[in-house]
């Protein structure tokens, strides 16, 4: 029975230095995850959100499947595509995932 007391004794007075090293630890990787991660996913749907509102008839879009198109007309929920001559497609706007630079798009 003295032995599991004094056992006890010696853990609890290491005890404290080790838990702020844990502490500090898990605080270091709170810091890092948020730098690596979540701070650059939040970046990136502020940069697409930006993009989405900024749409305009005439710009030269890719969808998120994949489809290149011109904007032909644009509403607050859809966007309608011209992918060919005379061929018009509706999309959801979050469905547009990139705006291409003007002059893309030479066969519409």
């Amino acid at each position: 029975m003295s032995f599991i007391s004094s056992a006890y004794a010696q853990t609890g007075a290491s005890g404290g230095g080790d838990m702020m090293t844990t502490l500090v630890l898990f605080g270091g990787m709170a810091v890092f995850m948020y730098f690596m991660m979540i701070r650059p996913q939040m970046k990136r749907q502020k940069e697409t959100k930006a993009m989405l509102e900024a749409l305009k008839v005439g710009d030269e879009v890719v969808s998120a499947g994949g489809i290149v198109g011109k904007i032909v007309k644009i509403t607050e929920a859809y966007a309608t595509l011209e992918i060919a001559a005379n061929t018009q497609i509706v999309v959801q706007r979050p469905a547009v995932t990139t705006l291409l630079p003007k002059g893309t798009i030479k066969s519409i």
